[in-house]
């Protein structure tokens, strides 16, 4: 082959890295702006489950986890905010409300009307500590790490509005109350992902209490298996947890591809049960309304909401 026929094979393999490079880019920069849509497409996701005791109404259950928010959402706002308009029985917050030092106070705002309803939460580790920027690429390699010198939010403030509002605080404590005419036991632990999880048990009633109609609810930030586990085997008859963002980047037709936790990937969102030493219970795992303002994309995993009606048993 002559020098001239090489150089011309040289340009045209050239041309064809540079195409598909090119092409990689645009579908790269297209899947980007795809997803920058997606994190403001807000769902509401409807469960019902069958585990009062017989004869009681309906109960409803709003679920919210992982807002991160961040001043000027204002869409994410309006959204929080119309969400009062389901009139919820009981409000669920499971952690990672904040994504910046200056968001307390417009998540509050946001949060308000919800304020008005009765609410349980636990905190997650972007409540404690603001989220940093990291290599995209390291998310699809595992549970990810706290920063060595994390920037602390007001997460005192944040809990302190919350209970101003009548909200309780579950971190690493129990509590009952008295909700439609029926006592509900919850229990809560600080985050997993930080190893902050202390169990303080159930609420202990009064003598021959427990022979009336009551329900034990665990509330968690970060499903892990360990925490699902000491939960379903102290008998818990319903765990609701966040933290995976449902996956947050997810493959349609597939779903996860992580779940920022040891969880399987297929329960990275939605309602499951969980089997632990011979008893089971259901777990509701949101997909989150959120991202970390470092990663503000969803793809193939809107944000949502979880309303979860409980029903009676048979």
């Amino acid at each position: 082959m002559s020098i001239d026929s090489l150089a011309s094979r040289a340009r045209s393999i050239g041309r064809g890295f540079a195409v598909a490079a090119g092409a990689g880019t645009a579908a790269g920069m297209a899947a980007f702006g795809y997803g920058l849509w997606e994190k403001n497409q807000f769902v509401l996701r409807e469960e019902t489950l069958a585990i009062l005791p017989p004869g009681r109404n309906p109960f409803r259950i709003l679920h919210l986890s992982d807002i991160h928010f961040v001043p000027g959402q204002q869409k994410k706002a309006q959204w929080l905010a119309s969400l009062a308009d389901l009139q919820p029985d009981l409000v669920v917050n499971t952690g990672d409300n904040l994504s910046h030092v200056k968001a307390v106070d417009p998540l509050l705002a946001a949060l308000r009307p919800l304020l008005q309803f009765p609410g349980v939460f636990v905190p997650g580790s972007n409540d404690y500590f603001a989220p940093t920027f990291k290599n995209p690429a390291s998310y699809l390699l595992g549970p990810s790490k706290a920063a060595p010198k994390p920037t602390p939010l007001d997460w005192p403030r944040l809990r302190s509005g919350f209970g101003m509002g009548g909200w309780v605080d579950l971190t690493n404590r129990h509590q009952s109350l008295i909700l439609n005419g029926m006592r509900f036991d919850f229990s809560g632990v600080d985050d997993p992902h930080l190893n902050r999880e202390r169990y303080a048990g159930w609420p202990r009633g009064t003598v021959n209490q427990d022979a009336n109609d009551h329900l034990k609810v665990a509330v968690i930030h970060a499903p892990y298996q360990r925490v699902l586990d000491h939960f379903t085997e102290s008998g818990a008859d319903l765990l609701l947890a966040g933290h995976t963002h449902g996956g947050q980047i997810c493959i349609p037709g597939y779903g996860a591809v992580v779940a920022n936790c040891d969880l399987p990937t297929w329960r990275a969102k939605g309602l499951n049960d969980w089997t632990s030493n011979g008893r089971t219970t259901p777990v509701n795992v949101s997909g989150g309304i959120g991202t970390s303002r470092f990663a503000p994309v969803r793809i193939a995993c809107k944000p949502e909401a979880v309303l979860l009606t409980l029903t009676s048993r048979g």
